[in-house]
């Protein structure tokens, strides 16, 4: 193919980011290469996520900005997949406003791209081929992995549980897992390539198997993996409160591999809104997981989390709840959000939604009592050793290197590039809101 370069461009969640990986994968088993720079590319491909609204505007954005590149390169592929084309109006706004998109495709038949693309290339037409369902688990395609020493694994994909403000059972499908023994075979492969830490993904990974009606739980698959020599962290994302079993919660005093952190996503403080929004899980029953949490590992456990405000309906009384909630737990970190109208999903259309200007007002309180509890906990860790796998360095000193702590915290520290990809011993010299600062030992 001589020398074709391809650029990809992610939006989204960790499966996004495994999404491209694997698509950077057969796109270099077929002779290209990676570039970062976009004029220099012969493929472009944006691969979409269609859980905010803000998402949608990045993505029409970044769409246009192709335009010009794409009208004066006649051999130029642009290719558009993720969540996104799973809804029909994102495909009919880009046949009406972005005609000069080659290749158009979804979250199901990512394993089809060497075959579209030589489509596209062969019959110089351009292709929309949008599967409405999942046709099975694709076993053994080849992944390109940001890191040598840390990957993420698939275990399940799809959404059985349509919480009523999102779209994801719509753009991913019905829930599926892999079977075991890939799985384990997959990560014994990695380990044997030099792969200390590995993140099992998933929508809800706590129903691993339950669907397909497998003998293994998800925390069988846990127990098995922390038998994998050459596996030092095992990480899963992420966790749904209702699923969460004790047995699992047991994994956590058993496998000295499995992290002790847990990302384990609230999205509100208030039952009634829980209901509101289908969690099936109440405030009590949430605060319940957390102690029980707590209690199996010594309180030696960071627990994250996703918080979503001003979903419909939410009373000042409902907010309250909320914050309080906040106070109680003290999250190491969490991903917040504004509440988006997501089109197709239930919540879209109740009629008492919340004005952008509470929004941002909620928001706001939130985040002080969010950042007053992180900012306590780091000060905790002061003058603690971390066991801290080194990432990367810093991109403002060459000097400093970046890494994470077993519990998922940020440190950074002076060293050398060396410490890369290995897992290093670091005083913790000060605790700041949303990141360590330390020293090597």
């Amino acid at each position: 193919m001589g020398n074709k370069h391809y650029y990809i461009m992610t939006f989204g969640c960790q499966m996004n980011e495994h999404d491209s990986e694997i698509m950077a994968g057969m796109l270099e088993r077929m002779g290209y290469s990676e570039t970062e720079k976009r004029a220099e590319a012969d493929i472009i491909i944006i691969n979409t996520c269609s859980i905010r609204e803000n998402a949608d505007k990045r993505f029409f954005g970044s769409l246009g900005q192709l335009k010009r590149l794409r009208m004066s390169s006649r051999d130029l592929i642009v290719a558009v997949c993720g969540c996104m084309m799973q809804q029909q109006h994102i495909i009919d706004a880009i046949k009406t406003k972005y005609g000069w998109v080659d290749l158009v495709f979804g979250t199901h038949n990512i394993h089809m791209l060497p075959e579209m693309i030589n489509r596209v290339v062969n019959e110089r037409q351009k292709l929309i081929d949008v599967w409405d369902e999942h046709r099975g688990v694709v076993e053994g395609l080849p992944s390109k992995r940001k890191y040598d020493f840390k990957a993420f694994v698939n275990i399940t994909y799809g959404c059985n549980n349509f919480c009523t403000y999102c779209i994801v059972p719509y753009t991913r499908g019905r829930e599926r897992s892999r079977r075991p023994e890939d799985i384990l075979r997959e990560i014994s492969g990695l380990a044997e390539s030099g792969v200390k830490e590995v993140t099992l993904l998933g929508q809800n990974v706590n129903s691993y198997g339950i669907a397909d009606g497998f003998d293994v739980d998800f925390a069988d698959l846990i127990y098995a993996v922390n038998e994998i020599d050459g596996i030092e962290r095992i990480r899963f994302m992420t966790s749904h409160p209702k699923d969460l079993s004790d047995k699992l919660i047991m994994a956590y005093r058993d496998c000295e591999k499995l992290a002790k952190h847990i990302h384990l996503p609230v999205q509100a403080g208030s039952s009634r809104i829980l209901k509101r929004m289908n969690r099936r899980y109440t405030r009590e029953d949430y605060l319940l997981l957390i102690e029980k949490l707590r209690n199996a590992t010594g309180g030696n456990i960071a627990v994250t989390t996703d918080i979503i405000v001003g979903f419909p309906g939410e009373s000042e009384e409902d907010f309250q709840e909320t914050l309080s909630l906040l106070e109680t737990v003290k999250y190491d970190s969490a991903f917040t959000f504004l509440y988006s109208v997501r089109k197709g999903t239930p919540a879209a259309e109740y009629e008492d939604q919340i004005s952008e200007e509470i929004k941002h007002e909620r928001f706001n309180r939130m985040r002080e009592i969010l950042d007053s509890g992180m900012a306590e906990n780091n000060k905790a860790y002061e003058g603690r050793i971390e066991k801290v796998l080194v990432e990367g360095s810093s991109k403002k000193n060459s000097r400093t290197l970046t890494g994470r702590t077993e519990s998922m915290k940020i440190v950074n520290f002076y060293g050398n590039r060396e410490m890369i990809g290995k897992i290093v011993d670091v005083r913790i010299t000060e605790g700041k809101t949303y990141s360590l600062v330390g020293e090597v030992l």
